[in-house]
């Protein structure tokens, strides 16, 4: 059995943390921290990627970023599959952006 790119799963995380105060930002640096030593991406500041390979494989990041998530501020978690991620279109300075060449596999060690 092969996985598609239909079932192969990215994760997106998007934050919106308050700032205002010294402990504020520090802790919604550890939480950005947090989201690139577990291996994601900044898409944006507050948007991170991780590609997860399945669905399954993504839940256990759900819970870990759970008990990490600061207590203010807004979390959500976005599932996509690599086909809906090869149709991201970007643009910087109103110029399209090429995504980075992504897997499009899942390998298995």
């Amino acid at each position: 059995m092969s996985i598609t790119g239909y079932q192969l799963m990215w994760m997106m995380v998007m934050f919106d943390l308050p700032v205002g105060e010294p402990d504020e930002r520090k802790r919604a640096t550890a939480f950005r921290n947090y989201l690139l030593d577990e291996g994601f991406e900044m898409s944006q500041f507050s948007v991170y990627l991780r590609f997860c390979g399945t669905r399954e494989a993504a839940m256990p990041f759900v819970k870990r970023i759970k008990s990490r998530i600061p207590p203010d501020g807004d979390v959500s978690i976005l599932f996509f599959t690599e086909k809906q991620f090869a149709d991201i279109i970007s643009f910087k300075n109103r110029k399209p952006v090429l995504m980075d060449e992504k897997p499009d596999q899942l390998t298995l060690f």
